[in-house]
């Protein structure tokens, strides 16, 4: 198998990382932005939902979606494209129409989805930031919500609007609004990849700082034992 292009960028940054120290890696990171919840939200009802996020490199919003409480599961893997092209080889050429994505499995009782858009927007990624993220560049790297319901469309849409509105973060948000045609999951060694690997230089810079800012600004939705994927299976 070739090398990924990911991997190859984490042997550079293991090179890079051992000239860093580690508190000088954490404030590399994008920050957080504290942002107010949606005024337009889902019904807190018992079950089980489903919904999917983009925003960058999926391991770091895998990771802060698994320290949620009220999160069943969250799953590395791709949307927008074909089922024949959802592959990280061919997800990583940017032009298949896949978004490296999370698909996120919640109950509406304890987590809705406008809490889980607030901490999308706040410390899962920067919306503002038009087909990359961070280090990563390619329109797999866009942010988008990729909403399964027409509420899911409009709750939001009306949140977006509220906080262009609001003028909390210094340029516009980017992040697309496209219907929920198929979820892939990702690859088995994309999955928890942030638990799995808390010291590769890539996941100190890019995303442990944001399950930190989760701790710090939602310390009610933080749960310091993530839900992974493989306990969610058995």
């Amino acid at each position: 198998m070739k090398t990924s292009r990911r991997l190859r960028r984490i042997a550079c940054a293991i090179a890079l990382g051992a000239t860093l120290s580690i508190s000088a890696v954490a404030k590399a990171a994008e920050p957080a932005v504290s942002i107010p919840p949606p005024s337009l939200d889902e019904k807190a009802v018992s079950g089980s939902e489903t919904a999917v996020f983009a925003g960058g490199c999926f391991w770091g919003v895998q990771g802060v979606f698994q320290h949620v409480k009220g999160v069943r599961k969250a799953v590395s893997g791709y949307a927008g494209g074909k089922s024949s092209t959802a592959s990280y080889e061919a997800v990583s050429n940017g032009d298949t129409g896949h978004a490296e994505s999370v698909e996120v499995t919640y109950d509406p009782g304890q987590v809705s989805y406008g809490k889980l858009l607030q901490i999308f927007f706040s410390v899962g990624h920067n919306p503002t930031q038009l087909n990359y993220q961070g280090p990563d560049h390619g329109t797999q790297y866009r942010s988008a919500l990729f909403v399964a319901t027409p509420e899911q469309r409009k709750i939001a849409e009306t949140y977006i609007a509220e906080l262009g509105k609001s003028r909390v973060f210094p340029a516009e948000i980017v992040t697309e609004i496209t219907p929920l045609k198929g979820f892939y999951a990702a690859e088995a060694y994309h999955q928890d990849f942030l638990t799995r690997n808390p010291t590769y230089p890539y996941i100190v810079y890019n995303d442990m700082p944001k399950i930190e800012s989760l701790r710090q600004l939602f310390p009610q939705s933080f749960r310091a034992n993530p839900v992974l994927v493989l306990k969610a299976k058995s």
